[in-house]
């Protein structure tokens, strides 16, 4: 497969971004793959990110500038991006990250090696809040890579549970329109579920080195469930939520009796070591409290 002259995507949701957005469009538009859009959409902002992207717009004939007139909310404003995008190949984005010049280009070769992937992703550093860079060890696995849906599953599960911040496939390159056909819920823990749904539907490629940089925020499950607009009460339930989503999206799927068994098998056991991990949390909170570790 030729990639060199097919059109990439780099999609970039944003919402009062003028402050932070420059850098990340500045890395988009010094891309050395030539073919490629930078396709904006601002989910009704209240600063200067609208005049900033309409002249940005002008200036430069590769970027595409949507302005939602009412917040839609966050899941929404990347799916728009999916919409507005025409490219074979999608990468999202956030407004304060930054691609190294050959992030897009890199990709792509590993795509033209092989004709079953559904993306490629690659290595990440992360800036923490305090100014630091943590750059996690190099994915070497290979169970994404193989043609079994619940090998890839099993792998997915262990990188989410095990070693997080190895992989995200939302900020992979992505074969757009294979991608847009799946499910992604609004949810917390969405990301995690919206993952596992992609290492179900086909095999992932992978570059190991680093190609792009993120900003790191810890946040605690009620806000996240804020900013997604979803009900409260399901913060302290997002462990069951998100595998029963799992479960539901097995049912959908043409798979064996035994690929089915399998995937239920893999769940449980991830689910259950996750509940083990929220209620030992949950113990050692307790008695700090107890004993007035939890005072000031």
């Amino acid at each position: 497969m030729r990639t060199t002259d097919m059109l990439v995507s780099i999609g970039l949701p944003v919402r009062n971004g003028a402050d932070t957005m420059r850098d990340a469009v500045t890395s988009v538009l010094a891309q050395d793959h030539e073919r490629l859009e930078l396709v904006i959409s601002d989910n009704a902002s209240t600063d200067h990110t609208e005049e900033y992207c309409r002249d940005l717009a002008r200036s430069d004939s590769r970027v595409v500038y949507h302005r939602h007139p009412q917040d839609v909310g966050i899941i929404a404003n990347f799916r728009h991006v999916q919409t507005l995008a025409k490219g074979d190949f999608l990468r999202c984005m956030g407004d304060d990250d930054v691609l190294e010049p050959s992030c897009i280009s890199k990709s792509l070769e590993v795509f033209a090696d092989d004709e079953r992937l559904i993306l490629v992703t690659s290595g990440m550093s992360y800036n923490e809040p305090d100014g630091s860079v943590m750059t996690p060890p190099t994915y070497r696995a290979t169970g994404l890579l193989s043609d079994d849906p619940v090998d890839r599953l099993a792998e997915i599960l262990r990188v989410l549970t095990a070693e997080h911040l190895l992989l995200d496939p939302l900020y992979a390159l992505l074969r757009r329109e294979r991608v847009a056909a799946l499910p992604r819920p609004v949810m917390i823990r969405e990301d995690e579920v919206f993952a596992m749904i992609l290492a179900l539907a086909a095999p992932w490629g992978h570059v190991p080195e680093v190609l792009s940089s993120r900003n790191l925020r810890r946040r605690r499950l009620p806000d996240v469930a804020h900013t997604l607009g979803v009900p409260g009460w399901t913060a302290h339930f997002a462990n069951t939520l998100q595998f029963r989503a799992v479960l539901q999206h097995l049912n959908t799927l043409d798979l064996t009796p035994e690929q089915i068994r399998r995937a239920r098998a893999e769940v449980a056991k991830t689910y259950l070591r996750r509940q083990g991990q929220t209620l030992s949390r949950r113990s050692r909170k307790v008695v700090r409290l107890a004993t007035g570790g939890g005072r000031r």
